[in-house]
């Protein structure tokens, strides 16, 4: 398995990086992290809107899917047959929004891999024999930030745009009065609480790995919330 992950993964990520790094201007490495991270986000740029797609609909759908836990909360048998239905006839898939962030892992650890390992010596061998292979790759982008190292401004931004993306996810729901106030008030605190939990999460792992990797979630969080807005303003202009 480990060595079908590096065929499949690893290798393929660390040539792409050090292709970029050969041709980019000043064999800058920071570039080349933003350059493969397009590459790698217009790969999975359909399971992305996909997701993107299905979480939205799942958060305009909370408060009816809040009615049929209420409406069979004893029935369990039925609650699910009511979901599903409830699925069927608006055309989504709850586990579709998941697909591309367990899909998005292999690549995350991959780029983690290359940075843990280091861009020189035996890593290096790796290197396909039609890629120019570099002696050593100078792990400092713009003269100053060292991205094998951690990074604490890299890992605060890439919290902050795993907040902005979080928080357009987010749909404003109607007051709820009566029986079942009290399950939407706890629904709610959920929803908020990882609305501040998953960007706090972001930052401690952030601080926890080489730069190289905040900077890589950073600008894969930042291009799937402006895939987001312009996913969001398309629908807009539909329904007007």
């Amino acid at each position: 398995m480990s060595q079908l992950f590096n065929v499949v993964f690893y290798q393929p990520i660390l040539n792409l990086l050090v292709f970029l790094y050969n041709i980019v201007p000043g064999h800058d490495i920071g570039l080349a992290i933003i350059i493969m991270t397009i590459i790698i986000k217009l790969i999975l740029f359909p399971l992305s809107k996909q997701s993107i797609k299905s979480q939205k609909v799942l958060q305009e759908l909370q408060p009816k899917i809040n009615e049929i836990k209420k409406k069979y909360a004893d029935k369990k048998e039925e609650q699910g047959r009511a979901m599903m239905e409830l699925y069927k006839q608006e055309k989504v898939n709850p586990f579709s929004s998941c697909l591309p962030l367990l899909i998005q892992l292999p690549f995350l650890w991959a780029v983690f891999m290359v940075f843990r390992a280091g861009l020189s010596g035996t890593s290096l061998n790796l290197v396909y024999s039609f890629i120019y292979r570099p002696e050593f790759i100078n792990t400092t982008s713009l003269g100053f930030v060292n991205l094998a190292e951690r990074n604490v401004v890299l890992a605060i931004l890439a919290g902050l745009a795993q907040f902005w993306q979080a928080k357009m996810m987010v749909t404003k729901r109607p007051e709820v009065h009566g029986n079942g106030a009290k399950d939407e008030n706890m629904m709610a605190i959920m929803n908020k609480q990882m609305l501040y939990m998953m960007p706090v999460l972001t930052i401690f792992i952030g601080l926890s790995f080489p730069g190289g990797l905040a900077l890589y979630w950073l600008v894969t969080t930042i291009l799937t919330a402006l895939q987001q807005l312009y996913m969001f303003k398309q629908k807009e202009k539909k329904i007007i």
